[in-house]
């Protein structure tokens, strides 16, 4: 079992990154090209040529704004201003095309890059629909229960001491009947706890450096326990409480399962891709595969929350 560090984002934010640069540059296509027939309700038209109400909707995703499958319409108060956003952006691209700057080779480098850009998203919502499935969102919201459950929260107070002989003579003490709290303002050299007795509140022991989730996992509540030595010196420490903190409802954490589940997917597919293609650098032939995996998966590492999972449920080979 893992605990990961935390994601912030949900999954529209992440796939941002890959996204909001391709629909800012295909305004519209080239003079040669047929134009894209697409059933839907029409926003607007603007110079004759439509904007969807499914594409305000994908834009307002792509923004975080709304979640897949969230009604997006007149009523909400971001809708407008998506709206003339789009609009704008329709405007510019066909003053683009008017004056001919889709024609030159760099410019149609630059939109096949972007075609690149969005099947890559077009396969991301593949998975999305064929792999991040109800039963598996159910399966891994069970899974973080539990272990959220193995993460709960202690009321922890601690003496901290320079020499292990300090530790052991204090430790003695306490042995002998004297009363931790005394020890604490007598002996301990953390002076942001010292005048409260030693108290570090309630903590998560699993946030906490090693070894200090052991040593607490061995103390039960009352009690003291025996000296042991982390970056800063010897503690002493004693366990006042524990607590279960209720766990997220299954739609608050939903969103981080999805991000999650959606980038194991995509990690796992670029694995393959990787491994079976023939990439060329510095003009050499080599078969590269990272060792960071995907780098959406690393930016969702970085990123805020909490999520965690076992690192041996994958899911189907793509």
């Amino acid at each position: 079992m893992l605990l990961l560090k935390p994601l912030s984002k949900s999954l529209p934010a992440l796939l941002a990154a890959m996204s909001l640069a391709v629909l800012g540059s295909c305004g519209a296509p080239e003079e040669e090209e047929p134009s894209i027939q697409v059933e839907g309700v029409t926003a607007v038209r603007v110079n004759n040529d439509p904007i969807y109400v499914s594409d305000v909707e994908l834009e307002a995703v792509a923004r975080g704004l709304i979640t897949p499958g969230e009604e997006f319409g007149p009523g909400n108060e971001s809708y407008d201003t998506v709206l003339d956003q789009l609009i704008d952006q329709k405007l510019m691209a066909q003053e683009a095309m008017a004056r001919g700057l889709a024609r030159t080779p760099a410019a149609k480098r630059r939109l096949e890059m972007a075609r690149e850009r969005i099947l890559g998203n077009l396969l991301v919502e593949n998975l999305v629909a064929s792999e991040v499935t109800e039963d598996s969102i159910e399966a891994m919201y069970k899974e973080q229960v539990l272990l959220q459950q193995d993460n709960d929260e202690v009321s922890v107070a601690h003496i901290l001491l320079d020499t292990e002989e300090d530790a052991r003579r204090v430790y003695q003490e306490i042995q002998d009947g004297k009363s931790f709290e005394s020890l604490v303002v007598a002996n301990s050299l953390d002076t942001a706890t010292r005048m409260e007795n030693g108290d570090l509140g309630y903590v998560a022991p699993n946030d906490l450096p090693d070894p200090f989730p052991v040593a607490i996992a061995n103390t039960k509540v009352g009690g003291v326990s025996e000296p042991f030595q982390s970056a800063d010196g010897w503690h002493i420490i004693k366990v006042k409480d524990r607590r279960t903190s209720p766990p997220k409802s299954r739609e608050e954490m939903r969103p981080e399962i999805v991000t999650f589940l959606t980038l194991n997917q995509v990690s796992k597919i670029l694995r393959r891709l990787r491994t079976e293609a023939t990439i060329e650098k510095g003009g050499k032939s080599a078969h590269v595969v990272p060792e960071s995996g995907f780098s959406l998966t690393e930016e969702a590492e970085r990123s805020e929350g909490a999520l965690a999972t076992d690192t041996d449920a994958e899911g189907p080979e793509l």
